[in-house]
């Protein structure tokens, strides 16, 4: 199987073709290796999904550094690793491994997805010299391979199911904990792991808080009702936001929906390869100023979608990033009104090379239930 790179080159897809992008990358970093201690990236590069590891990139191989909990899941999942199982700690082993590399030998580390006290264990114990990863495993993740992208499709189409199947569910006397639950438990049965992140379901005022965790509060007619879920198939996730009316709508919240529909389309036809993250963000931001109601948006645009549910890049307003063939992104403009309720309609599109198509195929007209 293969894909694109974000340079438009053929590549491989699967963990081994990945680590020997990595290893080609790692001269620029100024390092001969790269200790990798976030648990995505090293899933990304080796296929293990336990909950505890160190993957060491060298030039020439890898290894996975974990403890005995994993023996028989690592020699199941991973490609492209030694495996070693740590007796006494996974950190005193990849220390010990270090150790043995010549003096001045240059390893490549993470300092967001290590702690200080890791970092001085490592520095105690192994003469080797540290520098810095520059993010290069987040940054090559932001372009998904093939194979990647059979996972994000199938994520993506679940959750757009889960949420047809959810539309009937949605009454007045219904709380918002029993809605999120069928939502999750939903995915589980649609053939996910899980949900991608906590369902937040917010009616009515509590709509307006935009990352509203659910309660026990009835959802009431003539509200509001904001449905954000997501789904991981495959270790790879979706992420998708529905809003809809319980009951006849207003006018106002009829035209607060088409505002923020056309804000999200505009920011769809602004992605394309060669613009950048905050051209995107500035084209949904310039659509609600044509009502008056981009005070009332009051989060990034987006951001890209994978492994993790955030990932790079962001489409903020200040955001530089340019966008590849490729990448998986959301695109999620709202408006949020304390008081009266908030509107989000979110999307999962894939970067093509004229634009973006849409992954996740959820009706997006609002409903009034």
């Amino acid at each position: 199987m293969t894909g694109k790179s974000a340079e438009g080159t053929q590549t491989r897809c699967g963990p081994e073709a990945r680590s020997t992008r990595l290893r080609a990358l790692l001269s620029d970093l100024g390092a001969d290796s790269l200790l990798v201690s976030h648990l995505p990236n090293i899933r990304y590069l080796c296929g293990f999904s336990g909950s505890a590891a160190l993957l060491l990139v060298e030039r020439s191989k890898s290894t996975l550094f974990t403890d005995s909990r994993y023996t028989f899941q690592a020699r199941e999942e991973v490609s492209g690793a030694q495996i070693r199982i740590a007796k006494k700690g996974i950190l005193r082993a990849a220390t010990e491994t270090l150790r043995g590399r010549r003096r001045g030998f240059r390893v490549a580390y993470s300092a967001t997805h290590m702690s200080v006290a890791e970092k001085r264990l490592l520095e105690a114990g192994a003469g080797v010299r540290w520098v810095a990863d520059g993010n290069v495993v987040e940054k090559l993740r932001a372009v998904k391979d093939e194979e990647e992208l059979i996972w994000i499709r199938k994520a993506a189409l679940l959750i757009s199911d889960v949420f047809r199947r959810t539309l009937p569910l949605i009454r007045p006397d219904v709380t918002e904990l029993d809605l999120a639950a069928e939502i999750e438990h939903d995915i589980k049965r649609g053939g996910g792991s899980g949900p991608s992140f906590e369902t937040i379901i917010a009616s009515g005022p509590r709509s307006a808080w935009a990352h509203a965790r659910p309660t026990s509060k009835l959802l009431r007619k003539s509200e509001l009702v904001v449905l954000d879920q997501g789904a991981i198939i495959g270790g790879y996730c979706s992420d998708m936001t529905r809003t809809v009316h319980l009951g006849r709508a207003s006018a106002r919240a009829k035209s607060l929906y088409q505002a923020v529909r056309d804000a999200q389309q505009a920011g769809k036809q602004a992605i394309r390869p060669g613009a950048t993250a905050g051209d995107v963000d500035r084209a949904a931001r310039a659509s609600l100023k044509t009502s008056q109601l981009d005070r009332y948006f009051t989060h990034s645009t987006g951001h890209g979608l994978g492994l993790e549910v955030h990932e790079m890049p962001r489409l903020g307003k200040s955001e530089a990033t340019v966008l590849c063939k490729g990448m998986v992104l959301t695109v999620e403009p709202g408006v949020y009104l304390e008081g009266f309720g908030g509107i989000r309609i979110e999307d999962d599109v894939i970067v093509t090379a004229n634009g973006c198509d849409d992954l996740t195929t959820a009706p997006r007209d609002f409903l009034e239930l």
